[in-house]
Order: C-alpha cells, then structure tokens, then sequence
C-alpha cells in the first residue's frame, strides 16, 4: 500500500531537534553602558525571555565606569525594549527584577571584588547554582587585562568536573593582526580552557548562514553540484548603505579589511567551501572548516592590485538624500586614507574548488543593503536548440540571502509560451518568513542560548582565528602599496569604485549588481 503523501504544511514538522533546557545562570556583561550592550544584548535576552527559554532562576549584572545604579540600568533597558517595540510590558517589568548594575573600574582588584561579592548574593538570590557568563563587551585592548584580574580575584578559573561552569564571551574585533590575535589567545588560554571561550561571530548566528549546511548536506541534488565540476565562481556581498555613523573613531583606526572581512567574509567562504564533517558536532565542524582556512592560496605580494581593490566614499545620495563623504563624517580626520569599501579574489587550492574564484566584496554607503552569497554555476557547455547559441542561456544562480528578507533563491531557464522557442529566466523563491509564518531567531539570541547551553558550533577556534588573521595580516602588510592615488574613489550610493570591477572583470565575469 502507498504511502500517504504528506502536504508541505505538514511537512515542516518533520524534523529532528534536541531541545535543551537552560540551566539556572548568571551573565555579567563588561561594557554594560555601551551601545552594544543596549541595542543587541538586553533585547536579544529579553525575546528569549519572552519565548520561555530562560529559566527563571537567573540574573544580569552590567558593568561599566559609568556612574549607574540598578533603577537607572533598568529603566534604560525598558526604554530600549519599547523603542523596539517589544512585547508585553508587564513581562518586560518582571524581566528588569532579574536586572542589577554594579560600576566597576577594571584595572582595580577591589572594584572587581565587590563585583563578586555582590554575584555570590545574587547566586544565593536567585538561585543560580553559581553557573556563568562573563560577556566582554568592551573594547578588545581591555580584555587581557580585565582576564587576568578577574583570575587574580578568583572570579575566573578552569573548568573542573563537578564544578559550576564559566563561560566567557568575547566580541569582534579579536586582535588587529596575526601577532595582537596570538598574544589574546594565549592570555585567555593562560586562565581558561578552550572549552570555555566563545569568541562571537554574530554572521555564525543567522538563520540563512545555518541554512547552508542544511541546504548542502540535507539535499544531495545540491551536494553532489558542489564542486569545480559544476560551480564557475562564487559571488559573496555584504554591502551598507550606512556610513560610519557613531562608530568613526572604532573604524576609521580599523577599516573594512579588519571590520568584515577577518572575520564575518572569512568565515562565510569556510562554510561555503568545507567538505561535510563526520557528525554534525563542534569539533568536526571547525576541523573542516579549518581545513579551508589552510588551503586559502596566499596573496603574492607583487600580485596584489589583480587580486584586491580598495575604495573609500565620498559624497552622494543614498534613497534621494545626499550625505557627506567619509572624511566629512564626525570623529573622521580629514585626511584618514581608511578604506571603507574593498572587493577581493580568494582562491582555493584543494581538489574540491582548484580552478574556482571566489569573489568578496564589502563595504560602506553602497547602493543597497545586503548580504549575499551567490553561486554561480558554469553555463551550457553545448546548445542542443538550433535557434539558440549557447552564449543565449545565463548560467544558473544559487543565492542564499543572510539580510534582509532572508532566503534561499535558484534561477533556471524555462520555455516561455507560445509558438516561438525563447527563453524565460525564472526563480524558485523560498522566503523564511512566507515559508514559516515567522522570522528566524535573530543572531544574538542564538548565540546567547548556545553559549548558555555550552554549546561552541556556531562560535570561532582559537585555530581559525589564527589563520584568519594570518591571511588579512598579510594584505594589511601591504596595504599601503593597494591604496588608490585619490581619495574618496566611488559616490555614496554606487556600487564602489571602477577598479573593483576589473577584479572580476579580468577573468571575463561581472559582478551581480542587485
């Protein structure tokens, strides 16, 4: 007898999950008066609040220089939830009980002891069983003496069996260069266990960004595409239309090389690129991507220009409203030679991609706002259609889209009605939010769960941070030597400079303009 065909609606439900319950904790945020902490952490809490997967037996203590108490921090973060438009006030007063602020010098042993002694009330409180997260949003020229203190006072120590866990979570940027990147790791690795660290990278969070695994490893019509044999070159966009805005004095001693592509194009290549783990667990999960990292051909010094284009934004218009160049911006000096654009060629040398590009580019003040991946499969080799010549068929597209509208896109060719034999390009479109009758979690409310539950698949190696740091370390060396004569070199609102475009154009492909 056959099988009862299941409708599609149905057939969201037949998947294989773990549900983990949240263990009582603690978290105490360092930077706690900074923007991050306002407009990413305390909402991403709150939503898993909302959505029953915090316990009850749990608090949050933000720490800054700033002169706070507990009644200020909290009325900051009810007016930070309903400027969000979060819901259900008399849940968001109840959340804010579990809230406390304590100011705190970090160079001070005796400020961070007070900070203790005020969690090990507070464990007794709400009874934490003493479990916590230590989320260092600060500045990252703090954290390796903010550590070490913390170690020195007793508040931070090596995992040991049986004991409640510690959990630390660092924000981007790690280092500025392979040498800033390797001392970091090995202060925190002085005083915690690599079990222990979680150096956050919110891109790992995305709904879409999770989805590539699915999509490669659950499909095997796409899997078995996955390789030179079909796939021609491989397109990876974040754009902005966004300046630097409040963060000049962050960005412009960082630049877009530092600030997107170590770590969130970085990482987005090694996902695309990894061959499948043995099991689907942290370990092998960062081994193969490692194992991309590695094979990442190095840049040859004298071969730069072909391989890398930097830009920097001047005036323009972004949805009909001129705004300033970068130089012009507040905080920005009036000759900074920071790049806030730069499109990239990174080869891959392993059997799987030898021979197949990848294209990256980022950047400041674009035309729209975006990220995506795109692969680009090779075209027709061969014309059957005596009407149709072969350079007639576009190449078939595979997009993943992180943001906005995330999703999943495929163009295929199709006979378009009627008498004549012509062509139509069209879309299979799948759409989160259409699909689900939902958004997707955002990131930082996954990445807060993993990390509570202990959890480091979507999170960064020691390893990978390494040699992520090692490859861009390399290109800053020569950085100088890629600088344009002029700055800026593209409009607000364009596509970035002319010589970005030679980068892909040189081997006879064009960008994907959106």
């Amino acid at each position: 007898m056959a099988k009862p065909k299941l409708p599609l609606e149905s057939s969201f439900h037949l998947k294989a999950s773990v549900d983990k319950k949240s263990e009582p904790f603690g978290i105490v945020i360092f930077g706690a008066s900074g923007d991050l902490t306002h407009r990413k952490l305390m909402p991403a809490l709150y939503d898993l609040y909302h959505a029953k997967l915090l316990p009850e037996e749990f608090f949050i203590v933000g720490s800054a220089r700033t002169r706070w108490n507990d009644r200020i921090f909290r009325e900051r973060v009810l007016g930070i939830l309903k400027e969000k438009g979060k819901p259900d006030p008399a849940l968001q007063r109840k959340f804010v009980e579990h809230i406390y602020y304590r100011a705190a010098e970090y160079s001070d042993p005796d400020s961070l002891r007070s900070l203790g002694a005020l969690m090990k009330e507070l464990n007794a409180k709400h009874n934490s069983r003493e479990n916590v997260v230590f989320y260092f949003a600060t500045p990252s020229d703090i954290y390796c003496d903010l550590i070490q203190k913390l170690a020195r006072v007793g508040m931070v120590s090596r995992k040991k069996s049986g004991e409640p866990w510690i959990h630390a979570v660092f924000e981007k940027p790690f280092g500025r260069d392979s040498a800033s990147a390797r001392k970091l790791n090995k202060i925190i690795l002085s005083v915690l266990d690599e079990t222990q660290v979680y150096r956050i990278d919110h891109y790992l969070g995305k709904e879409t960004v999770q989805n590539v695994l699915m999509f490669r490893f659950a499909n095997i019509i796409f899997e078995s595409l996955w390789s030179n044999r079909y796939i021609d070159h491989v397109q990876i966009t974040a754009s902005e239309t966004l300046g630097v805005e409040h963060r000049a004095g962050y960005f412009d001693h960082s630049g877009i090389l530092r600030d997107m592509f170590q770590n969130h194009m970085f990482q987005l290549v090694t996902l695309i690129a990894m061959e499948p783990p043995a099991k689907f667990e942290a370990k092998e999960y960062h081994d193969e991507k490692l194992k991309v990292a590695k094979a990442i051909r190095p840049i040859p010094k004298n071969k730069m220009r072909q391989f890398i284009s930097l830009g920097q934004y001047g005036e323009g218009k972004i949805d009909g409203r001129k705004v300033k160049a970068y130089r012009q911006e507040k905080g920005v000096p009036p000759h900074s030679k920071t790049e806030t654009f730069a499109a990239m060629k990174v080869l891959i040398d392993n059997p799987r991609w030898k021979g197949v590009p990848f294209y990256l580019r980022s950047g400041k003040r674009l035309n729209h706002p975006m990220t995506e991946i795109e692969i680009h499969f090779k075209p027709v080799a061969n014309s059957i259609f005596t009407h149709l010549k072969t350079d007639q068929f576009p190449p078939n597209i595979l997009s993943f889209r992180i943001q906005p509208n995330e999703g999943i896109f495929l163009s295929f060719e199709a006979k378009f009605p009627g008498p004549k034999l012509e062509l139509a390009s069209l879309h299979l479109d799948f759409n989160y939010k259409d699909a689900f009758h939902t958004q997707p979690m955002g990131p930082y409310e996954r990445l807060l769960l993993d990390c509570i539950h202990g959890d480091q698949m979507l999170f960064v190696r020691e390893d990978m941070v390494e040699a992520s740091w090692k490859f861009i370390t390399s290109i800053l060396n020569e950085r100088e030597k890629l600088l344009p004569r002029v700055f800026p070199n593209y409009k607000s609102g364009s596509w970035g400079p002319e010589e970005a475009n030679k980068i892909i154009e040189q081997d006879g492909r064009h960008w994907h303009d959106f």
